[in-house]
């Protein structure tokens, strides 16, 4: 089985949107460089992000988001972001009327059963969950082997947190790999088990 990593580009104060549920600035790092991180050229970051991220984006084969975050998004207009193989969508509620069941996104209700259809899905490939509450959730459930983040210098004061309502103490490890961008600074933490 791959790895379980729970992931996302993170305020300074801890927050991966504002509480209209909007990234805001957060995302600057990704158009910041000069370096393409896609094909479509529209993302692109300095060599040390590059270096960082693309091999890691490379390795994921399934994402495991919650329902919240799927209708936010329409459901990707039922293609997978970045080209992940296939999206695991937390929910207790059936899919949107009309979707297409051939799109790669399962529904699956709890977080033990996303990440085990997410894994089965994924093989030796990386799991990447989602932060927020349903991240937050898979971490309080011992689930998670790796968390990273892309911290963004800005400041939000409120707004949507990275582990969701985590309400217990989580220990890391720490950090083993700490990468300066242009507008980010990419870190690593194994979990503590």
């Amino acid at each position: 089985m791959g790895k379980v990593v729970l992931y996302a580009s993170v305020s300074v104060d801890g927050f991966v949107a504002d509480e209209n549920d909007q990234p805001g600035p957060l995302f600057e790092w990704l158009v910041s460089g000069d370096v393409p991180l896609d094909a479509s050229g529209q993302l692109k970051v300095s060599q040390a992000s590059y270096d960082w991220t693309r091999p890691y984006w490379d390795r994921i084969g399934v994402t495991i988001a919650g329902r919240h975050v799927f209708d936010l998004t329409g459901g990707w207009d039922g293609k997978p972001p970045s080209g992940i193989d296939h999206v695991v969508v937390v929910t207790h509620r059936p899919p949107p009327g009309g979707w297409d069941p051939g799109a790669p996104f399962h529904f699956v209700d709890g977080v033990r059963a996303a990440v085990a259809r997410a894994q089965e899905l994924a093989g030796e490939r990386i799991v990447e969950v989602s932060a927020g509450d349903v991240g937050g959730q898979v971490l309080a459930a011992g689930l998670v082997d790796e968390v990273r983040m892309d911290v963004v210098p800005v400041v939000f004061g409120s707004g949507k947190h990275f582990f969701g309502a985590v309400d217990a103490q989580h220990r890391l490890g720490d950090p083993d790999a700490v990468i300066q961008g242009q507008r980010v600074l990419h870190l690593r933490y194994p979990v503590r088990r």
